[in-house]
Order: structure tokens, then sequence, then C-alpha cells
């Protein structure tokens, strides 16, 4: 999964994490009643309390590392959100970002409406962050008490880790309490770069340690020192950093480098030179040591 439209986790939940999509955690509702897969409560238009915000998870930005489910939910979407930097979104002609580049096969142009936020701030919750998430919020309001009911929030990776959707759908709760807020879970950056590197994740009694490179040397260095694999996103400011730890713990060998997975002009390889200029979505993994076959079990 390549890092996330945030730098903060998806959490700060009213009431706990999201229902999984295809489940209501108040009635017991199962979804495998129906053959197709669909709620059979039958919506009452009008009632918000009808409508679900489902964040769908579209993986790291391969249009075919879609979930089955992700791409049936997309294209029964009355309304389906992207996100875009706020400093774009007055631009029409702005290129699409990277969630709505890989849902564009699955949604019809009439769907999509792109979110402005402040994808780019590194100030933490400054007031510019906070504008754009209670805009963002009161747009999905809008569109639910315009009708629509299956409203979806697309983001890249996974909608539980890294990702803007656990701010949105924090905002939307305080202003529709009646939505209910669901989860369709996406392949990552880091699943992608440990299947198209030949690297395994984990294995046997093996940690995996995944974490932005924004939260500082400290914590990279520490979870480094540790016997697992060691995932670091967002790297890109401080990659020399990074490189530095790597090559004083004896771990840049073993290390790959994963550059805009699943778009025009990726690459993926070892690490080599310390300046390079990354993009910000770039996934580091740093394998566990591995002596032997088994030797983790």
């Amino acid at each position: 999964m390549t890092a996330h439209d945030s730098p903060g986790p998806a959490s700060g939940h009213d009431g706990g994490m999201p229902a999984a999509e295809g489940r209501d955690p108040v009635t017991g509702y199962d979804s495998r009643g129906a053959v197709t897969g669909h709620d059979s409560r039958v919506p009452v238009a009008g009632r918000e309390d009808a409508a679900t915000l489902t964040g769908v998870g579209v993986g790291p930005g391969d249009p075919e590392l879609l979930t089955l489910r992700a791409a049936r939910l997309l294209a029964e979407a009355d309304v389906v959100f992207v996100p875009v930097l706020d400093r774009l979104a007055a631009d029409g002609d702005a290129p699409p970002g990277r969630a709505e580049a890989t849902v564009a096969a699955h949604v019809t142009p009439g769907r999509l409406r792109r979110l402005p936020f402040a994808l780019d701030d590194r100030g933490g919750v400054t007031a510019r962050r906070e504008r754009a998430w209670d805009d963002a919020a009161r747009a999905v309001a809008d569109a639910v008490d315009g009708g629509a009911r299956a409203v979806i929030f697309a983001t890249i990776g996974d909608p539980n880790v890294y990702s803007t959707f656990g701010y949105l759908a924090q905002g939307v709760r305080a202003l529709r309490p009646g939505v209910e807020v669901r989860t369709v879970p996406g392949i990552t950056a880091m699943q992608d770069l440990a299947a198209r590197s030949g690297v395994p994740l984990c294995e046997g009694r093996e940690p995996l340690t995944l974490l932005p490179a924004t939260a500082g040397l400290a914590l990279f260095a520490d979870a480094l020192a540790g016997p697992g694999t060691v995932v670091a996103y967002k790297g890109w400011r401080r990659h020399a950093e990074l490189v530095a730890e790597l090559r004083r713990q004896g771990r840049l060998v073993d290390a790959v480098l994963g550059r805009g997975l699943g778009l025009p002009g990726e690459r993926i390889g070892p690490v080599t030179d310390p300046a390079d200029d990354l993009p910000y979505l770039s996934t580091l993994l740093v394998p566990a040591r591995r002596d032997r076959r088994g030797g983790k079990l």
C-alpha cells in the first residue's frame, strides 16, 4: 500500500471502528442471506439512516488490484467521492489523483466527485487541514440530503491504514449521525511491493512493523533493531536519513524500494542513491534477517 493521503492513521471514531461492509453491528443483519450480497432492508427516501458511507480501498494504483467487492460497490454507488489536493481543486484541467485514476474505469463521470483535502500540509492539524475536513464532510452530508443512499469514498491502499477516510467519517458522523459508516479493505502498497519483489513480509514468529517515516528516525531505528520486517511509508523527504540508518545497522543490502507503484514509470529495486528524489507515495521494505528455511518457526 502506498502511503495514504494523510500522515495520521484512520482513528478517532466516535463509537468504535466502522462496520465491515455487508454487516450491521446493531441489528446483526447477515448479508449472506441475499444471493446478490445486497442489503435486504428497504431504504426510505429522504432518511439519512437509510444511507451508507463506505470507505473503499482501491489498492496502490494498479486498476487490476481492486477487489471484486470494491468493483461491485463502485458500480452500484450513487456518488463516488475521490480526494484531490485542495490547491488544484479549482482547476478543472488538473490531472486526476491516484484514487480517481484507479476507479475511472468503474464509475461514470456523472457519479464521480472530487473532495479537496490539504494532502501536502505537513504542519499537523492546521486550520487549512481542518477546514478541508469540515468542507468534505459537508459535501457528503449534502449528497445524502440530496437523496444519495450509497455513497463511497475511494482511497488508495486500505481505508483503515493511514487514510484520510477516518477523518472524513468522523466529520460525517457528527453532521449526520444516522448515516452508517462502513469500510471495504484494499490491497496495500507493502503487499504489492512484497509480491512484485519476491520478498515475503513475514514468516513464522517474525513481527511486521509498518510506520510512516514522518514519525521520525528514532522509531525507524528501533524497528530495524528488532527481529522482524520493517516497512516505511512516506520516506521521500527523509530518504537520506533512512538510507544512513540502514547502512549503520547493516540492513541496506536487503532493502527494497518501490516508487510510484502501479503507475507509469514505477521503479522497484534495491536502495541505491540516498539523494534520490522520491515521490511522496514511496514504500521501503526491509525484510527480517533469515539464515535458513523455516528458521523462525
